[in-house]
């Protein structure tokens, strides 16, 4: 078989989200390294699955020596029928030094100008919502001064 032969992945809008989040917490560098905690405090899924987001989860970030920031985000959101979800996005956000400095400080960036992508996965013990189990979505996120913003796509 050649690698050639094999299906090449296709990519279909799912769903938009919007985290609320609160002011990071540095925890300084770490065995792993410069640790950074986001809280979560709420926000918003829209388009294949409509939920509010709970707070209570958070970003569990890494920075890097040269910026960027390993994402490992974990939060629950409930559907307006009372379906429970449970969301892990992991990614990177990285980009040229400059642009990481203005998004520390909290700046308005073009998210063309750095890379922002995570790889979501969905839990859920809700029969109607099974399906999101059975994917593999990725996004291209856009962070705010207090929200990322992100369209997950179904990998197909």
């Amino acid at each position: 078989m050649s690698f050639d032969a094999l299906p090449i992945p296709t990519l279909t809008p799912a769903f938009d989200v919007t985290v609320d989040l609160a002011a990071p917490e540095v925890h300084g560098v770490t065995s792993a390294g410069t640790r950074r905690v986001v809280p979560i405090l709420g926000g918003r899924i829209t388009g294949e699955v409509e939920a509010d987001l709970l707070p209570g989860g958070a970003d569990w970030q890494v920075i890097r020596p040269d910026g960027t920031i390993e994402v490992d985000a974990r939060y629950s959101a409930r559907t307006d029928q009372g379906e429970l979800l449970l969301l892990h996005a992991s990614g990177l956000r990285t980009g040229a030094p400059e642009v990481l400095e203005r998004l520390s400080r909290g700046d308005d960036v073009d998210p063309h100008e750095y890379e922002f992508r995570t790889v979501v996965r969905v839990e859920t013990s809700s029969p109607r919502l099974a399906h999101l189990q059975r994917a593999l979505f990725l996004a291209s996120a856009e962070r705010r001064a207090s929200a990322v913003l992100y369209r997950a796509h179904r990998v197909g």
